[in-house]
């Protein structure tokens, strides 16, 4: 059954498969394996995205992302939203922001929402008050397992990756690498700390945001401790992201946050290089200590850990990955959802009749 299905991302970050955001990143896969599988993708989201689909693109602030700009946005995404729905007819909404509740449709569409973040960031209560047409999904069962009393977690599907673009280089070279947001909760001081204490050299990729927060963190706790050894060169993504992660010695993931997922730590993986992260959330999920990677606690643990990285074998890392995170293997049991849950409103209405 060809479907139509209406994807929503957060009203501050552009989708594309380059962005830094892994909400956006899931976002624009599920975006192209729509138009592939022969369905329609529409997608709203922020002017300046990139998709497959039919991009609808909502005019967001831009500039310092303060509580008055998300308000500002949250309202346009309303609006833009209420419009698409009247323009079109839309089987399903797939909604991906933090924020998603403040602007859910009105009408009585069959909406999937994709709690990316940890499900105390959600606003208070509001997992638990949901309408009969309302699906929650997680990205891991660590996440999952936190929800609050009274949410009703619909189902489970973790984040993949697009292993076509990840392959392990013949020789690594020798360099970490760190990718993400610069915000306190990635804990990108600790990686600094740690590639200090075991002598190598140190790459820093990733986006600052707009947010005060973001920039105060990375213009105190980042920048003054660059150096020709510790290099920042913003975001990367494509060939050049595929090229560094194959050849760094390993990944670092100091995240200070309970992550609900890791798609850059999935990455490495599929290019046969091994990830040294704290066990936070599904990171302990995805990292098997001593086969794809290392699970430490602190930096002095990750400098450890750094000097053991060629025990682990690029063969086994690609194969975890093509093993549990591939992007297709997501995107059936995303598509599989939808037709389940438009199955179960066709059964409804027939009942009601």
């Amino acid at each position: 059954m060809s479907l139509t299905v209406l994807s929503v991302s957060y009203p501050l970050a552009q989708v594309s498969t380059h962005t830094a955001g892994g909400a956006e990143q899931v976002l624009a896969m599920i975006d192209s394996g729509l138009v592939r599988a022969g369905h329609r993708s529409i997608v709203l989201a922020p002017a300046g995205s990139r998709c497959r689909g039919l991009l609808i693109p909502a005019q967001v602030p831009t500039g310092i992302l303060d509580e008055q700009a998300k308000r500002e946005a949250r309202r346009e995404f309303k609006k833009r939203l209420d419009q698409v729905l009247q323009s079109y007819s839309v089987d399903v909404v797939h909604m991906h922001g933090l924020d998603f509740h403040e602007y859910l449709p009105d009408c009585d569409v069959r909406v999937i929402v994709n709690l990316h973040l940890p499900l105390g960031w959600y606003a208070r209560d509001v997992l638990r008050f949901v309408g009969p047409n309302l699906t929650l999904v997680c990205v891991s069962k660590s996440q999952a397992d936190t929800a609050p009393t009274g949410a009703k977690i619909d189902n489970i599907i973790p984040n993949g990756v697009d292993l076509s673009r990840f392959h392990p280089a013949n020789r690594r070279s020798d360099y970490a690498v760190v990718m993400g947001r610069m915000c306190p909760e990635k804990g990108i001081h600790l990686a600094i700390d740690a590639a200090e204490r075991a002598g190598i050299d140190l790459i820093i990729a990733g986006a600052v945001f707009d947010y005060p927060e973001h920039r105060d963190y990375f213009k105190t706790m980042i920048q003054p401790r660059l150096s020709s050894s510790i290099r920042f060169i913003g975001p990367v993504g494509g060939a050049r992201k595929a090229a560094l992660l194959a050849g760094a010695r390993c990944l670092l993931i100091p995240s200070l946050a309970p992550e609900t997922s890791s798609l850059v730590a999935i990455e490495a993986m599929a290019s046969g290089t091994p990830v040294i992260a704290f066990p936070n959330g599904a990171l302990a999920e995805i990292v098997t200590h001593g086969s794809t990677g290392f699970l430490v606690h602190n930096a002095e643990e990750m400098s450890d850990a750094i000097a053991s990285v060629d025990s682990i074998s690029s063969c086994a890392c690609r194969r975890q990955a093509e093993r549990r995170f591939s992007s297709e293997k997501m995107l059936t049991r995303y598509f599989e959802l939808y037709q389940s849950v438009v199955a179960a409103q066709g059964a409804r209405e027939l009942q009601a009749a």
